[in-house]
């Protein structure tokens, strides 16, 4: 089975450790769910795996192979938090720039039909985000990793965003990370917890209480 797998991830920022020796893996057919406070190091972490920033170490493998930067192997996409697809494009452009494999299907989601003629400028934020989320789902790429998909979304789009991660999850595998964890605890098959630098697996949300993520309320 197809599996990306990452290992003694080191990385410092102004002389502060912010991840140390953090290791993740997500084979095809799941979703993994990656929590942490402010500053835990999630996005830098994805910015590792795809290759947009460099770690002070890192062991990083697609399917055994070892590799260094994800976006080159053309097997990873990403979701960043900052828009990425230009203003002046249309719909239908990004389609044909990120999706080949995938193509009829996304044509077949209905907000997409609807708005193929329309332009990323004209798009509010809301709509911008789904639509760069549902073409990075339905991209070529066989790992997704989603930065904070969920963010500027109403909740039934949200939900939007769930079914189709559900629905493409037999084809890839994802990773994905927000601050909107009940979203995160409801998609996951897995949830990797990091803290003070390091990875922590994560069973029951007193895992999260435990590991100080959440409050407790008992207390």
């Amino acid at each position: 089975m197809q599996e990306l797998f990452i290992d003694s991830v080191t990385h410092r920022f102004n002389q502060q450790a912010v991840l140390n020796g953090v290791y993740l893996n997500c084979k095809i057919g799941e979703v993994v769910g990656l929590l942490g406070r402010n500053g835990s190091g999630k996005s830098t972490l994805l910015k590792i795996i795809f290759g947009s920033i460099k770690a002070d170490f890192k062991h990083l493998k697609l399917n055994d192979e070892i590799i260094q930067k994800g976006y080159l192997s053309g097997r990873i996409a990403y979701l960043t938090q900052d828009t990425f697809i230009p203003n002046k494009l249309t719909v239908e452009d990004a389609i044909e720039i990120f999706c080949t494999r995938h193509k009829e299907a996304l044509l077949q989601v209905t907000f997409i039909a609807q708005n193929l003629k329309k332009k990323f400028r004209d798009c509010s934020g809301g709509e911008h985000r789904l639509l760069e989320a549902l073409i990075i789902i339905y991209s070529d790429a066989v790992f997704i990793l989603l930065d904070e998909p969920f963010s500027q979304l109403a909740p039934l789009l949200v939900d939007e965003v769930k079914l189709h991660i559900n629905k493409m999850k037999p084809l890839k595998g994802f990773i994905i990370t927000d601050h909107y964890y009940r979203s995160i605890l409801d998609i996951s098959d897995r949830i990797v917890l990091l803290h003070n630098g390091c990875n922590y697996k994560i069973n029951t949300t007193d895992d999260l209480i435990l590991h100080g993520y959440l409050p407790d309320f008992n207390d």
